[in-house]
């Protein structure tokens, strides 16, 4: 990124520095040395955050709900993230839903399989939730939610990471 007077510049914008208007192909076609004698200077741009988990590099978003003096409550990332598992159950249990109904409507018995499978998505919702909950800190959750499946130990092999979330259930 390039900084003139503390403000970055565009190229392909023209500005203004010192009374003098440069065009907008001026960034393009100047040299260093031409860039640098008027104070531009280049540096690199900011790192990367992921928007979902940070405000900005090294300042993450609240983990745990928060209660103001007033009685208002911030909700935090745990509470957020724990919600979105139940959303994403409930996704995965509604291509079955109609099995239930019918089975209720016309007294017959749900399939063992499907009593199994949706079984098993509760139970990965719950279990996700907790560990959610029990995360220390929002890289942990992060790292949780996202991290790698796989880790590399010193000896070079791949193993499970153990600090992933419980994965859902395969579909039937």
């Amino acid at each position: 990124m390039l900084i003139l007077n503390e403000k970055p510049l565009s190229y392909d914008r023209a500005f203004t520095h010192a009374g003098i208007q440069y065009p907008s192909n001026w960034l393009r076609l100047a040299s260093l040395e031409e860039k640098q004698a008027i104070g531009i200077t280049e540096v690199a741009n900011d790192p990367t955050y992921d928007q979902r988990f940070y405000w900005g590099v090294d300042n993450p978003k609240q983990l745990n709900d928060v209660t103001d003096e007033d009685g208002n409550t911030t909700t935090g990332l745990k509470t957020q993230w724990s919600a979105t598992q139940g959303e994403i159950a409930a996704s995965l249990l509604a291509p079955s839903d109609w099995r239930v109904i019918k089975a209720k409507e016309t007294g017959t018995n749900i399939p063992s399989a499907w009593k199994t499978y949706r079984a098993a998505v509760r139970t990965a919702c719950n279990t996700r939730q907790t560990e959610i909950g029990n995360a220390a800190d929002v890289p942990a959750l992060k790292e949780l939610l996202f991290g790698n499946p796989t880790v590399t130990d010193s000896d070079g092999n791949e193993t499970a990471n153990p600090a992933i979330a419980t994965a859902w259930p395969t579909p039937i």
